[in-house]
């Protein structure tokens, strides 16, 4: 089964401070991640990172280092505990871009340990860094074998991602990309995996460019049908959809098989607030929220955090006067890493505001009451929508994207974690990061938990 391996910017520039302290010589650190346990890809969640101090090591040389595993034991209590995983990371200053003979003796001796302690059916990991930062590594399975992981993510300011070796064919009709981004982003849009919540005003377009630039998986999730009031907004939909009440999603999948891609796909009709779509959501590498609603946008924050996954926000604001007046047109793509800002922290939405939406879809009945009495502020159910704005806000989060993974742009992708669109003043407004990990730091590489995302309404035993 494919292995993944994911951290934090954090982590990583931690990582690689400790690995090369400028003498020339190699250097080692553990950690212990989470897990997403799954049938198909099995991802390893960076949890902390525990370096092994320089003088503790008996032999550091540029091609060999040796350690005692005393700072290990801690580690692998909770591993025991919790079935978790055990990473191990060293550097190669030379840059020797494989495995050393060393290395394959050293880690069939230390996982041969880990495996004992631990007593797990799932894999360890083991990693090595180069100079410039890159990283590759291999799953350590139970038999003792090897096997390369299929990715390490690092969804920092820059989308930071390194897949194995094997190489993804690049169809035709991604050539124009590559003569822009060159062949090695394109082919790493051709090996992501990319979930879309909400497949509506900004989601479908959103969609439909993922699907041209090649993506090579996606997972869509909307549980709503189409409606005669939305088809202005929604890409490949038709009359015959509203009045059979097709649920988009399929509508989606209609129009990606029909363009002939080879896009792998899954869609799932329902809530973003159920086991399936959480699990399915946490497996992909990227997630896009195009939703209205906060309780949607708080879940998927937490899910970030818990699974170190990479999310861009999008999200549409239209007022009008009734009598042709436009009071606000604009739109803001928020990118939010996992160890950086939330949402809430950067003002989207209030914990009160997140409070009525999960009243507003549990509890419909009490929600009216509650709004009466004046105890909380009400959930816009019915907004103004036209395609041409949403169409602008997906192209521009798309965009937000690929600068990621392939930065372009003059300034740092630091300076853009907030993109801010006004169609009424025809200007754009940039935000930088504003501050480290908040509500979600003490959640950060938990990944699968019971129950899910420590949520009680998500309770259902993990795959």
């Amino acid at each position: 089964m494919p292995t993944k391996l994911r951290l934090t910017q954090a982590d990583h520039r931690r990582l690689k401070a400790h690995l090369f302290p400028g003498d020339g010589n190699e250097a080692v650190a553990v950690a212990l991640c989470g897990r997403r346990r799954s049938t198909t890809h099995h991802c390893l969640t960076v949890q902390s990172v525990v370096p092994i101090p320089y003088d503790e090591c008996q032999v550091r040389t540029p091609y060999r280092v040796t350690w005692p595993t005393d700072r290990l034991v801690p580690l692998l209590h909770k591993a025991a505990q919790r079935d978790l995983a055990i990473l191990k990371i060293h550097s190669h200053p030379g840059g020797y871009a494989d495995f050393s003979d060393i290395d394959n003796a050293s880690d069939a001796d230390l996982f041969n340990s880990v495996f004992g302690w631990t007593d797990s059916r799932f894999s360890h990991a083991s990693a090595i860094m180069l100079p410039d930062g890159r990283m590759f590594g291999r799953a350590v399975l139970p038999d003792g074998s090897f096997e390369p992981l299929e990715s390490i993510l690092v969804p920092g300011d820059d989308l930071l991602m390194w897949p194995s070796a094997s190489q993804v064919a690049l169809p035709s009709f991604v050539q124009r990309h590559a003569q822009l981004f060159g062949a090695g982003t394109t082919r790493l849009l051709r090996g992501l995996a990319v979930a879309v919540v909400g497949c509506s005003g900004t989601g479908s377009p959103l969609i439909e460019q993922l699907a041209r630039l090649g993506v090579g998986r996606l997972v869509l999730i909307d549980p709503d049908f189409v409606e005669a009031k939305n088809l202005n907004r929604i890409l490949n939909s038709t009359r015959e959809d509203s009045y059979l009440k097709r649920e988009k999603v399929k509508v989606m999948a209609r129009a990606i098989a029909a363009m002939g891609f080879g896009t792998e796909l899954e869609i799932i009709s329902d809530n973003l607030a159920t086991p399936r779509a959480i699990r399915e959501v946490a497996e992909c590498d990227v997630v896009f929220g195009c939703m209205d609603g906060v309780e949607g946008r708080h879940l998927l924050n937490r899910l970030a955090a818990y699974y170190l996954l990479p999310y861009f926000d999008l999200g549409v604001k239209l007022e009008a006067d009734g009598k042709g007046g436009i009071k606000e047109a604009c739109g803001a793509i928020h990118y939010v890493r996992p160890d950086g800002s939330t949402l809430q922290e950067r003002g989207v939405y209030s914990d009160e505001d997140s409070k009525a939406a999960g009243l507003w879809r549990t509890d419909p009945l009490a929600y009216r009451d509650q709004l009466r009495a004046g105890y909380i502020h009400g959930v816009a159910e019915d907004r103004p929508a036209v395609i041409s704005i949403n169409m602008n806000v997906a192209s521009a989060a798309v965009n937000e994207l690929l600068a990621r993974l392939h930065p372009y742009r003059l300034d740092d992708n630091e300076e853009s974690a907030v993109l801010r669109i006004s169609f009424i003043q025809g200007q754009t407004y940039r935000e930088r990061e504003s501050g480290g990990a908040g509500q979600f730091a003490k959640h950060l590489g938990k990944a699968d938990v019971r129950p899910l995302l420590s949520m009680p309404e998500l309770s259902e035993e993990v795959a």
